[in-house]
């Protein structure tokens, strides 16, 4: 009982590890000052064990000694020791010695071999050297206890230690790992490192294996370049091993249990991966390269881009792979992959064994790319979380033409960013593939029992240019005159095999021929590639629809109360801030029909409906809960003690799932993340919201690469909805346009649907119809602010259950339309600006028509409206934005197709202007004054 509660104070005390130094340095200034440290401080030094007869103060060195060896000792040793009290030569050299061991521990890394083209300049460091610690060669013959050092024996000679302790970490692998603060992680990486040596008994057949996968890669690279000499493939040439290490991975991971791997990777090396390692068929890369395609299938992409799926066969049974489809933008596939395991983990009862996220990445971009932090910072959140992920980086030293430390990063290694959520990162020398195969096993057993993310730094080379019509001397001379001498890998370790008669020439030769022969014929060379059966999620219900497609939208008003009582229902011990428990009682007044709906009631039984249908909902983003403009309160807080509460996840047993998170403070990296789920996930209404819409800035290249395109480029279906908060209510030119006019400038093909609803009746239906039509587009909706709580901006029941989205929505006041001089067309908030002067005016000669969805334009549906106005020449496209911005310029040839002919179009709205809107309040209300008065004067 002594030792386990000893044990347990040692582990989260501060006095262990690395922390040394720091305790030495606040000793020395208790001694010169007691009142110089902290109280706490003070406590512990006061109660250190006295040296009998003599002063403390007069022995520092000794209680320093005591220190060391208290901070340097193993768990066992530690508690089986006491306080030193002899300074005899023996026992300080036993401190030193493991003082030693714990050297190589935290700098062991940097002293291994881990360049292939032994170029790194390593830094000396002493603390690896014997003479720092006060050893020799002399103490060699000297037996010592070893500690913690997990050998399997507690004495060795300082000889055969030191020969251990550089085998075991400054060999072919440099372990990154004492940064970690969780005792038992750093105990079992020591325990799987230093009880092998850092090199374990590998088999003849996996051997075998190892050099089957390097003939792969080699073999491609070269077939592809004596086929199409010149042609972009960003080889892989440098770092075959990856190909071994992957297949290793998958089938490690099917034996523990996995069923889906998702892989995410940028170019280097990516067609041998869909050739060696998914078993993409080779004659169709070959007919990709010689420029043939199928015309059916949409725009499509470059071959270094494109995704695939595919069966692996395991020990452990078959495995589902999926390489994801990603752009030129490098690392920002990274948090799209995690949505898209997220999602495959969920349908998986939330196993995340069950899923393994791989990632693979250049050593310039991870540490050059913003979006790595912001996944890495993700991967331990609530609603981001999945079991960690193991993250491979090629790392072949030089990042286009850029090789020069200082000049990619400013740390000694590109991996040193993943310290951040203490991720234990394995360099490891490429052209040592068992070293590589070691290290893959064991980042998946680290990744699998402690469900974070492991970093694996395969250190290789690039043997042509950034791609294969780059000329790389040009600016890395040296490195290149050194690679162009360099041996391949594939013949490194054939010929490591043959001489240690592991495998003879003529079968390396045979598997060679084999290989090449395999592609000649232009079949899958992939022996574990099995048919896909494992793809948990079945998409065929949404394939070859169109926007008219029917869909049950039905619900009755009785419904609409059930689901609204419930949704209003919380325990009584439950206590709710007094603005929310305000805003609830006004819900169920709303239920009871005693007022109108407000856009945060219609919204919430939006909701109700869709999971009480049995569908799921996700939504995140930054206030997502509660809402930015405190009109949501899906998530309820208990100001007692904090608790939370989601009513909509208590309608009853058989409803669908509602999962509400307040996200990271991300954009780019959140967004990416959600559109992965969306892929992965058709029957999910999955929603992400920027805080305010023009925060969606920050994740502009997942709305340009991925949600506008990736279906024309990649086929790539998906269904997010993207609420982003839009309105000029004076509030500044950061907080008034979610940039409108960006997202119609990518409208095409029917790529998605950008909304602007401007009723609560409006907002239920539109989410609604996300879910229930059988179609998966993106949604991107102008959603509102001031509107939230406008006293204009409410519905009954009834207009919720008709069920149906209005597209455009034509005049509400009784106007006679042959009275009717001018029409005005417009969208969101202003339409009630309009409406309340035209009201204040008592006109009765202008008509306001305003469109709930801008594209795909409604011609149809605005065609039966316009011909009540046939015979109006005058109409007006009315906006808040600037001119040059909203959808004046991307919409007009819209609004010319929906006018009368012969009459005319013109435009009321702001200037032109280079900022979203003004600063000041008083010039927004004198412009927004004058818009609406521009869009009403007939002169």
């Amino acid at each position: 009982m002594q030792d386990s509660v000893m044990k347990a104070w040692w582990d989260s005390s501060h006095m262990a590890g690395a922390n040394a130094p720091y305790v030495e340095e606040l000793y020395e200034a208790y001694l010169e000052d007691p009142q110089s440290v902290e109280e706490a401080w003070r406590q512990v030094f006061d109660s250190l064990p006295k040296v009998e007869g003599t002063q403390l103060e007069d022995n520092h060195t000794t209680i320093r000694d005591q220190f060391r060896k208290l901070a340097s000792l193993g768990p066992v040793a530690r508690m089986s020791s006491a306080p030193a009290t002899s300074t005899g030569g023996s026992d300080e050299k036993q401190v030193k010695v493991l003082q030693l061991i714990n050297a190589y521990r935290f700098r062991g890394h940097q002293h291994a071999n881990l360049d292939p083209l032994g170029l790194w300049k390593q830094d000396r460091v002493r603390d690896l050297e014997l003479s720092h610690h006060s050893l020799s060669e002399s103490d060699f013959d000297t037996v010592f206890n070893v500690g913690s050092y997990a050998v399997g024996q507690e004495t060795m000679s300082l000889g055969d230690l030191f020969k251990s302790l550089n085998r075991t970490y400054c060999g072919s692998i440099g372990a990154e790992y004492m940064h970690i603060t969780d005792t038992e992680q750093k105990r079992w990486i020591q325990h799987q490192f230093e009880s092998v040596q850092a090199k374990p008994e590998i088999s003849k057949d996996e051997k075998r294996q190892i050099l089957k996968g390097l003939i792969a890669a080699d073999g491609m690279e070269k077939y592809l370049n004596s086929k199409f000499p010149g042609a972009k493939r960003f080889s892989l040439e440098g770092g075959d091993s990856l190909i071994p290490m992957l297949k290793g991975l998958i089938s490690e991971a099917g034996t523990t249990g996995t069923k889906e791997v998702v892989v995410g990777m940028a170019h280097r090396g990516r067609l041998n991966v869909l050739v060696n390692v998914l078993g993409k068929n080779p004659s169709v890369l070959f007919d990709e390269f010689s420029g043939k395609h199928d015309e059916s299938l949409g725009a499509g992409d470059v071959k270094y881009h494109a995704g695939f799926s595919s069966d692996f066969a395991t020990p452990g049974g078959n495995v589902h792979l999926a390489l994801a489809f990603n752009p030129s933008h490098l690392e920002i596939v990274n948090p799209v992959v995690m949505g898209s395991v997220r999602a495959r983990m969920e349908r998986r009862k939330n196993d995340p064994n069950a899923v393994l996220p791989i990632t693979i990445h250049g050593d310039s971009a991870i540490a050059g790319q913003g979006v790595v932090q912001e996944t890495f910072n993700m991967s331990q959140t609530r609603g981001f979380a999945v079991g960690g992920t193991v993250r491979i980086v090629i790392n072949n030293q030089v990042g286009f033409t850029t090789s020069k430390t200082e000049d990619t990063r400013s740390t000694q290694y590109c991996t040193d960013i993943a310290k951040m959520v203490q991720a234990p990162i394995f360099h490891v020398n490429s052209d040592d593939p068992e070293a590589v195969l070691f290290v893959t096993k064991l980042a998946l057993a680290y990744r699998n029992k402690f469900k974070r993310d492991v970093v694996i730094d395969l250190v290789c080379y690039r043997r042509h240019g950034h791609n294969e019509s780059d000329e790389p001397n040009a600016t890395q001379p040296l490195m290149y005159q050194k690679i162009k001498k360099h041996p391949v890998p594939r013949q490194i370790y054939a010929d490591q095999l043959t001489a240690e008669g592991s495998i003879e020439e003529r079968e390396i030769e045979r598997l060679t021929d084999e290989y090449r022969a395999a592609l000649d014929h232009g079949a899958c060379v992939v022996e574990e590639w099995r048919p896909m059966t494992e793809h948990s999620v079945d998409w065929s219900p949404y394939l070859g629809h169109d926007w008219d497609v029917d869909y049950d939208s039905a619900i009755s008003v009785e419904k609409l109360k059930e689901l609204g009582e419930k949704i209003t229902t919380y325990p009584d011990d439950f206590k709710l801030h007094s603005r929310v428990n305000k805003l609830y009682q006004d819900r169920k007044a709303m239920v009871a029909g005693d007022k109108n709906l407000d856009w945060g009631m219609a919204e919430n039984l939006a909701y109700a409906a869709i999971v009480d249908a049995g569908n799921a909902i996700r939504l995140t983003g930054q206030d997502s809960g509660r809402g930015t403009f405190f009109h949501r309160h899906a998530v309820l807080h208990n100001q007692t003690d904090g608790a939370c509460l989601i009513p909509l996840q208590h309608l009853h047993d058989k409803q669908g799932k509602i999962d509400i998170y307040d996200s990271v403070l991300s954009e780019e990296a959140v967004m990416a993340f959600e559109y992965g789920y969306a892929t992965a996930e058709p029957g999910c209404l999955t929603i992400w919201e920027a805080q305010f819409g023009d925060f969606a800035n920050g994740a502009q290249v997942v709305f340009d690469q991925f949600l506008s395109s990736g279906e024309a480029k990649w086929g790539r279906l998906c269904g997010l909805t993207v609420l982003l908060p839009h309105g000029y209510e004076g509030q500044g030119p950061e907080h008034s346009s979610a940039r409108l006019e960006r997202f119609l400038q990518l409208c095409a093909d029917h790529n998605w649907q950008v909304c602007i609803p401007s009723t609560p009746a409006q907002v239920f239906n539109m989410l609604r119809r996300q879910v229930l039509r059988p179609m998966r587009k993106p949604l991107i909706v102008m959603s509102p602010k001031s509107l939230l709580r406008h006293p204009l901006a409410t519905s009954t029941l009834d207009e919720l259950a008709e069920g149906v989205y209005h597209n455009v929505i034509g005049e509400i006041d009784e106007l006679n339309p042959d009275n009717v001089k001018r029409v005005v067309m417009c969208s969101g908030k202003v339409y009630y600006d309009l409406l309340e002067q035209r009201r204040k005016n008592e006109q009765t000669d202008v008509a306001i028509i305003r469109f709930e969805q801008l594209y795909p334009f409604p011609q149809e549906e605005c065609a039966q409206i316009v011909a009540n106005y046939g015979h109006v020449k005058d109409w007006v496209w009315c906006q808040e934005e600037p001119q040059n911005q909203g959808a004046w310029y991307n919409s007009q040839h819209h609004f010319w197709q929906a006018i009368p002919d012969g009459a005319h179009l013109r435009y009321a709205g702001r200037e032109a202007a280079a900022s979203p809107a003004v600063g000041y309040v008083s010039v927004h209300n004198q412009q927004q004054k004058a818009l609406v008065e521009d869009a009403l004067t007939i002169k």
